[in-house]
């Protein structure tokens, strides 16, 4: 049976994944949004031309919680992909702005502010209908998700950064393989646990000087340990080609979600809302851990959490507010002290008010 997909925050992530289901002809209806709908009208006129699906476009401010609601439920949907934040990662990676290098340097935490507010609203119209259907969320997962675990509002699960790693092993597995000279045989199975803070490393191909920060990479039912694998593609700087990984990674986990999902074996970051990512049984909207032998789930949870330090995240209290490392706070004190404080997510505007001034200030 195919389903009904809602897509909060349809830009150039949010395209790629819906364009992916429906090449997959998974769905039979689409509900796209965005906060600009002219953006995308005639990309979605396009789309409609090609596909039997419905596909819609409503215009939509994630950061108003009533439009949210009334938006999922007129669409009630299978599944909703969360793919919005106030400005998009690229604004604040790779500039020459001193202003947008610490923050860059900072890590993902100090950012909270810009990706929490409309998955936030996201995740509370979906409490406040009683809706069941999995929320899958971009929107920086390893560490909005225990944010938001903390007040009982987790995503079902993530997409990108653990997801990412998995196919950069399963690519460089093959490549192995071919380099040898050997026959190409079934390809196995791959089980890893990482983080998003990975995901410079993985894709530039730069394996950690401390081998006990890779990601962690397990093959076979046995789990043999190989984390080499996922660094050795092809580099590729930081940039937008980076959510042409991103986007090709989502597919497995947004399908088996999906009303008649395949059971899936893959990894994929912040299930129920925990740090970091881990390997996964996904069927039709449901989802289990798939732990290799010798794995407890506090083993892996105890691991993310300390690799979420590396993205500037110190410790997240029960209540969901944020602390930041002695190094992001540094780097976040040189663009404005205020950035450096804890972040209570139940007292987000002020905060995000900041962070979307500097940076549109700075570029």
């Amino acid at each position: 049976m195919a389903g009904t997909a809602l897509v909060v925050g349809a830009g150039d992530m949010g395209m790629r994944m819906a364009e992916g289901l429906l090449t997959q002809g998974r769905l039979d209806r689409l509900v796209l949004t965005n906060v600009n709908a002219a953006r995308q009208r005639d990309h979605v006129a396009m789309l409609n031309s090609a596909y039997l699906c419905r596909i819609e476009l409503v215009e939509l401010d994630g950061r108003d919680h009533a439009a949210v609601r009334s938006v999922i439920a007129e669409t009630d949907p299978d599944l909703i992909i969360q793919a919005a934040s106030l400005f998009g990662p690229w604004s604040v990676i790779g500039s020459d702005h001193p202003v947008i290098k610490h923050l860059s340097a900072a890590g993902i935490g100090i950012q909270l502010p810009n990706q929490l507010p409309v998955l936030t609203n996201v995740m509370r119209a979906v409490k406040d209908l009683g809706l069941a259907c999995p929320v899958a969320n971009i929107s920086a997962p390893d560490v909005t998700g225990p944010v938001l675990a903390a007040q009982d509002l987790a995503p079902t699960v993530g997409l990108g950064n653990v997801s990412m790693h998995l196919l950069r092993a399963r690519s460089a597995w093959r490549a192995r393989r071919e380099a040898a000279g050997d026959e190409l045989s079934e390809l196995p199975l791959m089980r890893l646990i990482g983080h998003h803070c990975h995901v410079y490393g993985v894709v530039q191909a730069r394996f950690p000087e401390n081998a006990d920060e890779s990601t962690r990479v397990y093959l076979g039912e046995n789990g043999e340990r190989d984390d080499h694998l996922a660094y050795e593609g092809a580099p590729f700087a930081a940039g937008p080609i980076y959510n042409v990984l991103t986007g090709i990674s989502s597919l497995p986990t947004l399908s088996a979600l999906l009303p008649d999902g395949p059971r899936t074996r893959f990894s994929a970051p912040s299930p129920l809302g925990l740090p970091g990512g881990y390997p996964l049984v996904i069927e039709a909207g449901f989802l289990d851990f798939d732990l290799p032998p010798g794995v407890s789930r506090d083993d892996a949870i105890v691991f993310n959490t300390a690799m979420g330090r590396l993205d500037g995240i110190e410790r997240i209290d029960a209540d969901g507010t944020a602390h930041f490392t002695e190094t992001a706070r540094g780097h976040a004190a040189k663009v404005d002290p205020r950035l450096a404080e804890p972040l209570d997510p139940r007292d987000l505007e002020a905060r995000t008010r900041l962070l979307l001034e500097i940076v549109d200030a700075a570029r």
